[in-house]
């Protein structure tokens, strides 16, 4: 199995370690920061051969080019983030698009474009390990802000992963869950599994613990972002006849105001 470890750095982000104990294959997602990931690999002894990036946000890249010059690590990134993203080597980096695989030790690593939250947004799933890095587009309890795609292809993104196995591990990119908590409950106040969720979010973030990684499954029950035809949450917006994206809109209107 991939060993994956959370790496929290900066306010709220958290940064992926992967490693194949099989083949020795080491990789990072996301970081935002280089410092703590090159303290981690020295602790554990390890080098680093790739660099999962999954939009040009500095706060998923920034640590990019410390790494490269410390490991001389390969990246993957979206080939709609081309010319956005400081450090990638053409010659020697891979763009991605979906329906693409990477190899990742004994691991297949699907690429998924999931535009929304940027343009060039892409997710990556391990199929084997049952684990999905989705970098912004959806958290526990929620999904990201619409910086530079529309409702409809945020709600596409979404929908794509929800289609997922429910089992799937959600490796998402900040530890926004309580905040997001607090908002679902706004509209989805009679949810029983959101209600219990909510009371162990606060007894996990009262002990400075992680609420990553979550399951699509529980996404599927609990996340609002997910849930646009509960006839509870439509009622609540008033919304019964709207269609999905109209109701995917309005909710994350509501939480951008929130």
């Amino acid at each position: 199995m991939i060993e994956i470890e959370l790496l929290p750095v900066m306010s709220d982000n958290y940064v992926f370690l992967m490693f194949d104990p099989a083949t020795g294959t080491s990789g990072v997602v996301d970081p935002g920061v280089a410092e703590p990931v090159l303290a981690r690999l020295a602790d554990l002894g390890r080098g680093l051969d790739w660099i999962l990036l999954t939009h040009h946000h500095a706060d998923h890249t920034g640590g990019l080019p410390a790494l490269r010059r410390e490991t001389g690590a390969r990246v993957a990134y979206s080939r709609g983030d081309t010319g956005r993203i400081p450090g990638i080597e053409s010659g020697t980096d891979v763009a991605v698009a979906e329906g693409d695989v990477l190899t990742f030790g004994e691991e297949a690593v699907h690429v998924l474009e999931t535009p929304g939250h940027t343009r060039g947004h892409v997710s990556f799933w391990i199929s084997g390990e049952d684990a999905l890095f989705c970098g912004d587009t959806l958290f526990a309890l929620g999904c990201g802000r619409l910086f530079e795609g529309t409702p409809g292809q945020m709600w596409g993104s979404l929908s794509k992963l929800a289609a997922l196995p429910p089992a799937t591990r959600v490796y998402c990119g900040h530890e926004y869950t309580e905040s997001n908590a607090r908002f679902a409950l706004s509209v989805d106040p009679e949810n029983p599994d959101l209600l219990r969720r909510g009371a162990e979010i606060r007894e996990l973030r009262g002990r400075g613990e992680p609420t990553v990684p979550t399951t699509i499954d529980l996404e599927l029950r609990t996340n609002p972002f997910l849930r646009v035809n509960d006839p509870g949450i439509r009622r609540r917006l008033g919304m019964e006849e709207a269609s999905e994206i109209e109701v995917f809109a309005e909710l994350r209107a509501r939480k951008d105001r929130f």
